[in-house]
Formats: C-alpha cells, structure tokens, sequence
C-alpha cells in the first residue's frame, strides 16, 4: 500500500510542498512552515559523495525532527554507485519518508561537477541514477527536475517520461531551464503538458508569490501537488493563504507586526539552537531576519541594522526598537 503522502496526490487533496533550498529549507524552517500548513517539506540538497564519505557537514543537512514528517531527503550527485549507496545509508540511518533526486539546482559549482541540473546534459545517466537509487531503497524515490538544461535541449515531457520509466514514483518540475537561473517567468504551460502525459503524480513549482497563485497552478496545468520555494522566504504563512485558495475558503490576514517577529524570533533562537556554533548561526540567520521584514515602513533602515547584528540580543533589541518607535508614529 502507498505511503498516504503519496495518496494525497492521487485523491484531488492537491498537497503544498516546501521546496528544498540550500541555506534555506533547514530543520527550523521546515517546522514552521508544516506548522502553517505545507503538507510536505524537504530537506536541503545534499551531496552523495559527501553522504558516503561521512563528512560532518554533509550528515548534518540530514538531521530533522518527526514532527516534520513526511519529510524527503534529497540528494545530488552524478555517479549512479555512490548515489544509490548515499540512498541506502540515508534510509537505514535517518528514515526519511522518501528520497528525492535533484537533477534541477542550476549553482555553477554543482553543474560543473554534472550535478543537479547538470544531469539534464545526459538523458541516460539519469535513467540510470534512477534505477540504481530505486534498486538500493524501498522508500520511493522521487525526483525534481526542470525543463531542460538550456533552449536548446528544454524537453519536459522527454526527460519526465524518462524519469518515469526509470521508476521515478512523483516528478516536481520547476518549468525553467538551467540556464534560465531563476529569471523571466516559469512556464506552466509545460508542467501541464507534463502532467498530461505521465501516470505518476506530477508537483508544479515556479512563480508561486501568494496563496492565489497556487490555485491557479492547479487550475491550469493539473498538476498533483504545488511546491512553493522563494515565496516561502520570511513568509511560512504563505502556506495558510495558499491552502485556504486551493479549498475556496476565506483568504487569512496577513500577519501583523507583532506575530511577524514574534514568528522571526522563534525561527532564530530554533535555528541558535540547532547549530553547534551560535556565532555562525546568527549570520546565517540575516538572510531570513532580511526576508521578514521586507515591506514594512522604513523597512531598509531596519533591514541595514540587523544585517550588523551579532547576537540574538542584538536582534531582538532592533526589532522592540522598531517597534516602539513605529507605535509611537501611529500614535501622533
């Protein structure tokens, strides 16, 4: 019987996914976004190589927590031995819900190495990632590609029959080329045309900025599921608007001030937490403290300060400051 995950793309639920994003889609991230309503997340990509050779680093993007579940670990790299043994260790050892295969991440330093999205070059050595990733688990793989590597060899529905074929038990199409980055616009169109010609669920990702477009990916291409990547940044409600736009019920108010950096808080001292290095954690942590506070009033000034933060002290005195001073404008 199926994993009842895998069951929510099957009976018309139309699953959200957190997207896996280095840097971004970490343990803390991925409970606060389940708590808001993403049905499923997954982890940071994670090199094979470094998997099988048992780096420090590579086995701590591992690391997650139950209440995250059903969680996938995904996993990159170009050689179909060390991929398929990365596999086997990750669902012996960690007990993830799936695995997911990343032939879509774009980064240069990935690619070069024929990582990621650098794949896409060679149709047959992601056949044969597939069948030997499929061979060394009994979790279902899955896997996340885009549409090509460039315009000249973008074919969606090629690579994902492929996929398919290959054994592949769920597809996630970002509807971009590599060498699209993350520019222009996703062309849903192709994850229509994709979910169209597969039997297996397909999940539609790109262009996702609020709760409404995530209905109108479901309305236009079919799809199964919608993953949602950068509009998830400084936003893990974004999952409640868009769960509330899929069912038709009444859009949720945005979160004011208070339960934003409430909310930023409890993402901070859980990502303090989590790290071995407090230091190196609250650097880390600017890029979210940036996201959180995009569009509020004088927000760059705000944003320029905490950028120099240090501490989680210093976070929270910015934050009560601007607070404060912003209560005192609205009271004049």
């Amino acid at each position: 019987m199926a994993p009842e995950f895998l069951s929510w793309l099957t009976d018309g639920s139309t699953p959200l996914y957190l997207a896996p994003q280095a840097g971004v889609s970490e343990s803390p991230f991925r409970r606060l976004c389940r708590r808001f309503g993403a049905d499923v997340v997954v982890s940071e990509f994670v090199s094979a190589a470094g998997i099988v050779r048992n780096t420090e680093r590579s086995h701590g993007y591992l690391r997650f927590d139950d209440a995250e579940r059903p969680i996938g670990i995904q996993i990159f790299g170009a050689d179909p031995s060390v991929m398929a043994d990365a596999a086997a260790l990750v669902a012996e050892v960690y007990a993830p819900d799936f695995i997911d295969i990343n032939f879509g991440c774009p980064v240069k330093k990935v690619v070069k190495r024929n990582g990621g999205s650098g794949c896409l070059r060679d149709l047959d050595l992601v056949e044969r990632i597939i069948r030997a990733v499929v061979a060394a688990t009994p979790l279902p793989t899955t896997v996340k590609i885009r549409s090509g590597f460039d315009e000249a060899t973008r074919d969606p529905v090629g690579i994902a029959l492929r996929c398919q074929d290959a054994g592949a038990r769920v597809l996630c199409l970002h509807a971009r080329t590599r060498a699209d980055m993350y520019g222009g616009h996703a062309r849903w169109s192709e994850i229509r045309d994709v979910a169209a010609a597969l039997e297996i669920p397909v999940i539609g990702n790109g262009d996702i900025a609020c709760g409404e477009d995530a209905r109108r990916m479901r309305d236009e291409t079919g799809c199964a599921g919608v993953m949602i990547a950068r509009g998830s940044h400084g936003d893990p409600w974004i999952f409640r608007r868009a769960r509330a736009a899929l069912d038709g019920d009444p859009m949720p108010s945005e979160p004011d001030v208070d339960e934003r950096f409430a909310v930023c808080l409890e993402h901070a001292r859980n990502a303090i937490a989590f790290e071995n290095d407090s230091d190196r954690a609250i650097v880390d942590f600017r890029k979210h403290l940036g996201w959180y506070t995009k569009g509020l009033p004088d927000g760059r000034r705000l944003r320029t300060e905490l950028f120099q933060s240090n501490t989680l002290e210093d976070v929270e005195s910015m934050l009560e400051r601007y607070r404060s001073e912003q209560g005192a404008l609205a009271s004049v």
